[in-house]
This record gives C-alpha cells, structure tokens and sequence, in this order.
C-alpha cells in the first residue's frame, strides 16, 4: 500500500478560524484508492515552513505521495508552489498541465492556478487546488495513473517499453 501525506496550506486553517475541507476531501479520495494516509497536517501559508516538512517526508521516508492543497493562487500568501519547487529534484510538470487542462472544461479559471509537482528522492509531490470541489475534480482525474509512476519512481516496476 503506497502511503500519502496531506498537506493543507492555510494561514486560516492554520489559526482554526477556518475548517479545513479540503484535506478530509483529499483523504477521501486517497483512501478509496488504495492509499494509506499516514498524516494530515494544516500548515500556514509560510514558504519555509512547508518547503521545510516536505523536504522532512521526503528525506525520512515518510510516504511516496505528498498531496498539498491550498497555496496554488495569486495571493501575495499562496506559495506551495514555490515552496514545492524548493524541495524536487526533478519536476513533474505533465500532472498540474493535465490537471489544468481538465480543470478549464468545467471553468475557465483554471487557467490561474500555479500548481506545481516535482520528486524529491522516492517521493511524488503534487499541488492540488484549495477547493474542496476543485480537489476532488483534479484528484479524481489524476488518481488512477498516479499508482504507476510511483512505482516506476520506487522501483517497484520496470520501464513502460520493458517485454
């Protein structure tokens, strides 16, 4: 069973003035996919600070799969991207292409996001919207071919051309 962290990137959340959604949404979808969710965790929306905890999943091993929500907009605050892009060694940008690619059939807004995605050692990060409706439409698109580029990233499959 690949394990998952979740990350919720909300200065409000962080402060409990705001319940977090959209991490239960994520775990929800994780979870009915075969995933085991081994922490969900409310950051503030602080690059260092999150740059900082992926960097720890990652290095200690702690899960093949961050998901992060939040962060992904135009606010001054929003900074998972960046924060993602600290931390990978190789970046992933075909997952937040796609995600965005789908996101725009259902509103045009999409088109704002800045998410991110990247591998960090045996580890897949990828930014999700801060919506619980938007998770659960970019986490569902993306969740089934997730399972195979982990495995090719762990080892656990050889290459796709491979006989």
């Amino acid at each position: 069973m690949k394990r998952v962290v979740i990350i919720t990137s909300s200065d409000t959340g962080y402060s409990g003035e705001r319940e977090d959604l959209s991490g239960p949404a994520v775990k929800e979808i994780a979870e009915k996919n075969g995933y085991e969710v081994v922490s969900m965790e409310i950051l503030p929306d602080d690059r260092a600070m999150l740059s900082l905890r992926m960097a720890e999943i990652a290095d200690k091993n702690e899960a093949e799969l961050i998901l992060t929500t939040g962060g992904t907009g135009f606010s001054p605050r929003d900074v998972i991207p960046e924060a993602t892009d600290d931390v990978t060694e190789r970046k992933v940008p075909g997952i937040p292409e796609a995600i965005r690619a789908y996101s725009m059939t259902i509103t045009k807004r999409a088109m704002l996001s800045r998410a991110s995605a990247g591998i960090r050692k045996k580890t897949l990060i990828i930014n999700l919207p801060g919506s619980p409706k938007a998770v659960r439409e970019s986490l569902e698109y993306i969740i089934d071919s997730l399972g195979h580029g982990i495995e090719i990233m762990t080892g656990e499959a050889g290459n796709c051309a491979r006989k």
